[in-house]
């Protein structure tokens, strides 16, 4: 979605997918599906360390932070595991992971179910000059672009902060 959206801007037309118009509406959902799981895991990692709680982990630096970091983003992908090293058995962690499990499970199923029912009640569009075929190498190119420039946006700093400067 969010790649036919940022190739319709590209060309200057309404962007079109599977005859369905994308608009401002399905853009939203789009974009809070997938802000939903590092929104967590940011939230999570700056919450223990701003409450004190990143002191269960075994080492302090950026392993201390990569324990924490590693914690959130495996409770938020719905895995729940942890470092070895950083204890996660305390009433706040047991609270927060699970609230990230919880939340990091469930909320895309909403953002997703809404995107649908958006696109379900609008009529459909039939292809025009303007319409980006998907099923070519360009828009697998610009599909792979899109989510390297988002996920590298995303999560770069704080990998920067941790796994890559512990690695240095």
């Amino acid at each position: 979605m969010i790649t036919v959206f940022v190739a319709g801007l590209m060309v200057g037309r309404t962007p079109e997918y599977l005859g369905k118009k994308i608009g401002a509406r399905e853009i939203q959902f789009a974009s809070m599906y997938f802000l939903v799981t590092p929104a967590l895991v940011l939230t999570g990692t700056a919450a223990a360390f701003a409450t004190g709680n990143d002191s269960t982990a075994l080492n302090v630096g950026p392993h201390g932070l990569s324990e924490v970091l590693y914690a959130f983003t495996s409770a938020s992908n719905n895995n729940g595991s942890a470092f070895a090293g950083i204890t996660v058995s305390t009433p706040w962690w047991n609270t927060a992971l699970g609230l990230c499990m919880l939340l990091g499970r469930f909320l895309p199923i909403i953002f997703v179910l809404a995107l649908a029912g958006s696109l379900a009640r609008q009529q459909p569009t039939p292809a025009s000059e303007g319409t980006l075929p998907t099923h070519r190498p360009l828009f697998v190119g610009m599909v792979v672009g899109v989510t390297v420039i988002l996920v590298a946006l995303t999560f770069l700093p704080a990998l920067a902060l941790g796994p890559l400067a512990e690695g240095l």
